[in-house]
């Protein structure tokens, strides 16, 4: 087994050289002895939503356990999910955000966003302490995207805002320890791998047990927990986006398959619901999550059943 284990990691030994990864998740270490420390990582100065400079590895990183991922603030399509589905990891985090483990977001766009903008944006996910957005000039952040595994592997500057690569790494820098996953995956995986995996002994050992769910009973109900639940609740309560308890009920069927389908349209059309919605919701892009006409029919169906039940 420990043979098989070394096989395991050397498979997910990425392009750069240094974030070891897998897909089933597990988690590898770097060698004792690695040079995958400070000699390695870009000391780049960054500033965060408050306005103060930050290094990266001295500051951010250096002895932590951690989550990076990076944006455009002006994205309209994967980056607002993103953020949403990171916030959902930070809640179930509780009290270990900001002590035992620390959320960075950096912008891509450093020609453009600026400390404030990054405040508002961070304010609008209702964000909590122990998570900075941070901005640099576009050449440091493209050496560190490409030094941390997270830029084209083609080399290639992204033409448009939805080409940049979407997942988050998770480390432990001391232990010398690193993963690459989706941020779209199911929350208690990720808190797992946050909470126990990647910590200290004793950080694990007193760690709460996460409950996990059960497996989703339809494929409306796996939609919803993938593309919908970082934003919305099937309850009346809102999140980032409304609780869409009854919304089946009130709104047209055709409008709402559309809404859930190409929500971009309806709102670069200026659909008076879709504006009313945007405005409402602190003009928070729905994107457009590129559902099939059978998901989308699945999703309402699965909004129908949990009316019936809730």
């Amino acid at each position: 087994m420990k043979t098989q284990g070394i096989i395991n990691c050397l498979k997910g030994l990425l392009f750069m050289g240094v974030i070891l990864t897998l897909g089933s998740g597990q988690v590898c270490a770097a060698p004792k002895a690695s040079a995958w420390g400070a000699n390695y990582f870009p000391n780049i100065e960054l500033v965060d939503q408050d306005g103060k400079k930050v290094l990266f590895y001295d500051d951010l990183i250096k002895n932590k356990v951690f989550a990076v991922n990076f944006i455009y603030t002006r994205c309209v399509d994967s980056c607002p999910l993103e953020t949403a589905a990171l916030r959902k990891v930070q809640k179930a985090l509780g009290e270990l955000m900001g002590r035992d483990v620390f959320f960075y977001t950096i912008s891509i766009d450093g020609d453009r966003d600026n400390a404030q903008e990054l405040k508002d944006y961070a304010a609008k996910f209702h964000v909590w302490p122990g998570w900075k957005f941070l901005t640099g000039k576009p050449e440091d952040v493209t050496m560190l995207r490409q030094k941390l595994g997270m830029y084209r592997q083609d080399g290639k500057a992204e033409q448009s805002l939805s080409e940049h690569g979407i997942s988050i790494l998770m480390g432990n820098e001391k232990a010398g320890q690193w993963i690459k996953r989706s941020p779209f995956e199911e929350t208690q995986s990720l808190v797992r791998v946050l909470s126990t995996r990647l910590q200290s002994k004793h950080v694990a050992r007193n760690t709460v047990a996460v409950d996990s769910r059960p497996p989703a009973e339809s494929n409306g109900e796996k939609v919803f927990r993938s593309k919908c639940e970082a934003c919305h609740s099937v309850s009346s309560e809102d999140g980032i986006g409304p609780g869409l308890k009854g919304v089946v009920g009130v709104r047209d069927r055709a409008w709402l398959k559309k809404w859930i389908k190409d929500p971009d349209q309806l709102i670069t059309g200026k659909d008076p619901i879709a504006l009313e919605l945007y405005k409402k919701y602190k003009e928070i892009p729905m994107p457009n999550l590129r559902l099939q006409e059978s998901e989308v029919e699945e999703l309402i169906g699965y909004l129908e059943a949990s009316d019936k039940t809730n």
